[in-house]
């Protein structure tokens, strides 16, 4: 495999191991902080409609402060989870730094023989496979965008990647979401414009 070939493998691999380590530790975020959040946020909304009856108790605020409710009713079955999102995060961290390593070591060096530094690229995947979370919690796609990308040190990676705001950088799934936005207002839009004439 030519110098090339193997920054390019390296750092693909370093992308999906640092991914994977950032969902982790979003999800293990999420189940963390987000419960106390949502807690705060419905028993501050509660004491405002208590205090303040100018501000009315409206059905659409009740039906939010439900919903908002049963998303922390699901977080809470990832609880059990919790300390494996942390190791795994932490365990896929190592790996990451191990690649980083490694990738600094092939780009140092001057010949073209890299029989040692694929046999540690190969150990380094079979400790990657070894073990895996899979079920992640909803939403920790989003965040670990965000953890990943404008948190974690990965310049290496992006030397060889070389990633983009739109392409990379903003989950497939916000750009859906805002597409479907974007739809819903401009035929809200259109049905107040053809039907108010």
């Amino acid at each position: 495999m030519t110098k090339e070939k193997l920054l390019l493998t390296i750092a693909t691999h370093g992308y999906n191991v640092g991914f994977g380590a950032k969902k982790n530790f979003a999800s293990h975020d999420i189940v963390v902080k987000l419960p106390g959040w949502i807690g705060f946020i419905t028993l501050a909304i509660g004491i405002l409609q208590l205090g303040y009856t100018s501000l009315g108790c409206n059905k659409e605020l009740s039906a939010t402060i439900i919903l908002v409710s049963v998303a922390s009713l699901y977080l809470s079955a990832y609880n059990a989870r919790v300390q494996d999102y942390d190791k795994e995060g932490i365990r896929l961290t190592t790996l990451f730094n191990r690649l980083r390593d490694l990738y600094y070591t092939v780009q140092a060096k001057e010949d073209d023989e890299f029989v040692e530094e694929q046999e540690k690229l190969n150990i380094i995947l079979n400790e990657l496979y070894s073990t895996t979370i899979s079920k992640q919690v909803f939403m920790s796609q989003w965040f670990a965008h965000f953890k990943f990308f404008y948190e974690m040190q990965i310049d290496w990676v992006n030397e060889q990647l070389h990633f983009r705001f739109f392409k990379d950088k903003l989950p497939n799934s916000i750009k859906i979401f805002l597409l479907i936005l974007i739809f819903i207002a401009i035929a809200i839009t259109s049905y107040e414009y053809f039907f108010n004439i």
